[in-house]
């Protein structure tokens, strides 16, 4: 059970003045700049002598960096962000080295968010106000919600989107995020397309299909930015501004649902089971990727998983092989073929299933069953053994629960070939 405070990040929009908008600007280049220098002194130093270079030598780096001709422009900003940088890379080489990511990839002016962090010796924060390094006035913030009383920020992430939106993010402690009250509630959830959830109680949660509704502004936006000459000009960087805006309004209700939706579901259940998808190899499907991409299950999970946390609920991801479809949840019996046209069907047994219902009933069933066993909570990585806790757990059942075997998952690196983390 939770019991300290979590960190939880408070995200505001702001309006920053001209001078304001500047120094941001110019502490963005120089991160991304820094970030890109360490990253091809750490790869250059492995190609050539096969030595790792820590966070301590690229923060010696940028010492000597600063101290040059050409690069003397990095004394313009704040030095805090430029350590931050480093220190992000530094964590970036260590997921890749603990095969949990791909090689760090550099920056790019235009695809990478332009992001910088501050610590607390970089901002100051009183009344309400905040004031970042190197600025004499504090920044005009728009508090939608409040932070927690007596809470000081650790750290202060400023951010601009493709949309030129300004945000600002706070990380604090914040100490009204306690678990729940245990409940007695479990509920199986199935993801879709038609209806984006699907409950094991027979509830229905519809799509928004946010993407679908604003297709034909997005379609003539992207007609419009794509008639203008390529470069770098006015009119080419409104059509862009454009159709940054129209995507963003898109992530925005998108995400607004999803939020309430988690929270929805995290307060009234004690144990939330679904599916394990892989939604990567699922967008390969030229149909139906758009409508993949738009019901965005990965940030359902993401956001289902972290709430959990917080409030001291469990989340139970079965395996994707588990024929949750295909099988009657009252007899047990699994079908042969079960296509996706087929919305409802009758078992042997005489009972008629609405597909999605009876596969959120497996998929509870099955949640229950791997709690019941002790297989843990969130087996969404597979084992040293190469099989998901589903697939342990249900190793050896009767064939109407056995899920189809199949090879452990292993990390796509994508480092260069020269480049190979350490064998675990």
């Amino acid at each position: 059970m939770q019991t300290a405070p979590v960190k939880r990040a408070f995200k505001y929009r702001f309006y920053p003045t001209v001078a304001q908008a500047a120094e941001l600007s110019r502490t963005f280049g120089c991160v991304r700049k820094v970030y890109n220098m360490a990253l091809a002194a750490r790869t250059e130093a492995w190609t050539l002598r096969q030595e790792r270079v820590n966070y301590n030598a690229t923060s010696a780096m940028l010492t000597a960096w600063k101290k040059t001709e050409e690069l003397a422009f990095l004394n313009d900003v704040s030095s805090v962000p430029l350590q931050q940088a480093l220190r992000h890379l530094q964590s970036a080489f260590v997921a890749f080295w603990d095969r949990r990511t791909r090689y760090p990839r550099f920056k790019s002016k235009k695809k990478s968010r332009a992001s910088a962090e501050y610590t607390t010796s970089a901002f100051r924060y009183r009344d309400g106000k905040l004031t970042l390094a190197k600025m004499s006035e504090p920044l005009d913030i728009v508090w939608s919600r409040p932070l927690p009383n007596d809470v000081q920020p650790s750290t202060v992430t400023v951010s601009q989107d493709a949309a030129g939106r300004w945000f600002v993010a706070l990380l604090c402690e914040d100490p009204g995020v306690r678990p729940l009250p245990p409940a007695d509630e479990v509920i199986g959830v199935d993801a879709g397309l038609d209806h984006l959830l699907t409950l094991s109680t027979g509830e229905k949660i519809i799509n928004p299909r946010h993407e679908r509704k604003d297709r034909a502004r997005l379609a003539k936006a992207q007609r419009e930015l794509s008639r203008k000459a390529d470069g770098n000009g006015a009119n080419r960087a409104k059509a862009r501004v454009k159709v940054a805006k129209i995507h963003a309004r898109i992530a925005d209700r998108r995400r607004d649902h999803l939020h309430k939706l988690t929270t929805r579901l995290v307060r009234e259940n004690q144990t939330i089971v679904i599916e394990d998808l892989t939604v990567r190899n699922l967008m390969k499907n030229g149909k139906l990727a758009r409508a993949i991409s738009d019901a965005a299950w990965s940030e359902f999970r993401s956001m289902l998983e972290y709430k959990a946390v917080w409030y001291g609920r469990d989340v139970i991801a079965v395996d994707r092989w588990f024929p949750s479809s295909k099988l009657c949840s009252v007899c047990g019996m699994l079908a042969e073929k079960m296509p996706l046209n087929v919305r409802t069907w009758t078992c042997g047994c005489g009972t008629t299933h609405d597909r999605d219902v009876n596969a959120a009933q497996n998929l509870k069933a099955a949640g229950l069953a791997v709690s019941a066993c002790g297989a843990g909570v969130r087996p969404q990585r597979s084992t040293p053994g190469g099989r998901s806790a589903m697939k342990q757990e249900t190793r050896g059942a009767s064939r109407g629960a056995l899920p189809r075997p199949t090879r452990g998952r292993k990390p796509t690196l994508g480092s260069p070939p020269d480049l190979k983390p350490r064998q675990r």
